[in-house]
């Protein structure tokens, strides 16, 4: 195992002053899987104020981001690394920090807190690797197994709840036994969990390959984060386009749209309406008018509740607002959907139907999502064309209007109608010819 230069220096620099240091939890456990590594934390024997002595007598930054908790942050190079002594908790009176810490001197009491045995790793050039619980065999079965007892685990802290779900989703890894039966029986203690952290979670979960099958699986636990979703369980869709309840259509779709945080939150959203708005015809198929609707409102509480951006929530709202819309392959239509979304957004409106029809009844849907591809292709050629589609993209403005005579409100709605003009005869965009237009539109407007 290779550690990175800075924290390497760093842990050489606290064994050099007599101190034990390794470089602990996730770095370790993706080390040896051979993933990318992340932040290096490094857990070491010394007490706070000692390592910030040994920090201060090399010249080394440090911040006090953690030193309730004993941990230190030091930045080397404009890198921050968390410095945090062995410790074991005292009691856990609100399911996430513990009440009081109180320093060890050796590390397997430290990494006997910790929460898997993924992450109960350490390593440092001296000792090697440090594993004091299975982790190494538990990698390599690709479980992920808490620490000790698990019920105790996730009393002391709920998050873990979200953190075992996210790592499987992430991993690919199953949920052994005995944890997988605690997360169940504590689940109701993530509601003393603040949303942010919750939502921060969320995301890492719907990012990973394997969320399909943790999101089927561990339903009843997505359910006290986002109870909206009940409704959806096992809620039939009699329908030739569908082969799934609304529940397993919805996390099939999410697992086949790209990692894009607010993608994937928009696909787990975008059904949730569906059984408020199913109405079934006299042949027995079901119909869900108006369910994007319904979806925009639902997600838009959920979303608020959990403290998303403004930014991800705009993308959110839109993308379910238009996912049932059609797009053609008429380019005055592309270009309508380019001043609508953006670019950007437009191309994810695409992905983001494709997605969504490849986990309906493909012998129906093949023909739609084959469609929107050339769609996808024949937008990126008007934009690489530079054939106009927005308002700034016309030979004239605003204040060539009001010389013609348009005031107000008018000047909107003038350049509106010649740019939805223009975008299907992009020949029409010059000044002499749009002027022309206009004038005989004011005319028409004072008649």
């Amino acid at each position: 195992m290779t550690l990175p230069t800075n924290a390497k220096k760093l842990i050489d620099l606290l064994e050099k002053n007599g101190f034990s240091a390794y470089a602990v939890g996730g770095f370790v456990r993706d080390a040896i899987l051979g993933r990318p590594a992340g932040d290096v934390d490094i857990t070491t024997s010394a007490t706070p104020g000692q390592v910030e002595k040994v920090l201060s007598d090399s010249g080394i930054k440090f911040i006090e981001t953690g030193i309730k908790h004993g941990t230190v942050t030091a930045v080397v190079e404009r890198e921050p690394f968390e410095i945090t002594t062995f410790r074991t908790d005292g009691d856990y009176l609100d399911s996430r920090h513990p009440e009081t810490v109180q320093y060890v001197t050796d590390l397997k009491s430290d990494l006997a807190r910790r929460d898997f045995t993924v992450n109960a790793l350490a390593y440092n050039d001296s000792d090697g690797l440090v594993d004091e619980f299975g982790g190494v065999d538990d990698i390599n079965a690709k479980l992920i197994r808490a620490v000790g007892e698990p019920d105790k685990r996730f009393k002391e802290d709920a998050l873990r709840i979200m953190r075992a779900l996210r790592f499987a989703s992430v991993l690919g890894f199953e949920i052994e036994e005995c944890t997988s039966k605690a997360l169940f029986d504590n689940k109701e203690l993530l509601k003393n969990i603040a949303t942010e952290r919750i939502y921060t979670e969320l995301i890492k979960l719907l990012s990973g390959d394997y969320c399909e099958k943790i999101l089927l699986d561990y339903r009843d636990i997505i359910a006290v984060i986002i109870p909206e979703m009940i409704p959806c369980f096992d809620f039939e869709q009699n329908s030739k386009w569908h082969l799934y309840d609304v529940y397993t259509h919805i996390v099939k779709s999410v697992s086949l749209t790209p990692k894009k945080d607010y993608m994937r939150l928009a696909m787990l959203f975008h059904d949730i309406g569906k059984p408020f708005t199913r109405t079934t015809d006299e042949n027995g198929q079901d119909h869900f008018k108006g369910h994007p609707i319904v979806s925009e409102e639902k997600a838009s509480e959920i979303l608020e509740r959990l403290h998303a951006s403004n930014d991800v929530r705009h993308k959110v709202l839109t993308l379910i607002k238009y996912h049932d819309l059609y797009i053609t392959e008429k380019p005055s239509n592309i270009k309508k959907w380019l001043r609508t979304l953006g670019e950007d957004l437009t191309f994810d409106y695409i992905d983001f139907k494709i997605a969504d029809l490849k986990s309906h009844n493909l012998e129906l849907s093949q023909p739609e999502i084959d469609t929107l591809l050339r769609i996808k292709k024949q937008t990126s050629d008007i934009l690489a064309s530079g054939e106009p589609y927005k308002v700034s993209d016309l030979k004239i403005n605003g204040n060539d209007l009001i010389a013609i005579g348009f005031s107000g409100a008018e000047i909107a709605k003038e350049l509106d109608i010649l740019v939805n003009m223009v975008s299907g005869s992009p020949e029409l965009n010059s000044k002499e010819k749009l002027l022309h237009i206009a004038e005989i539109d004011f005319k028409k407007s004072i008649h």
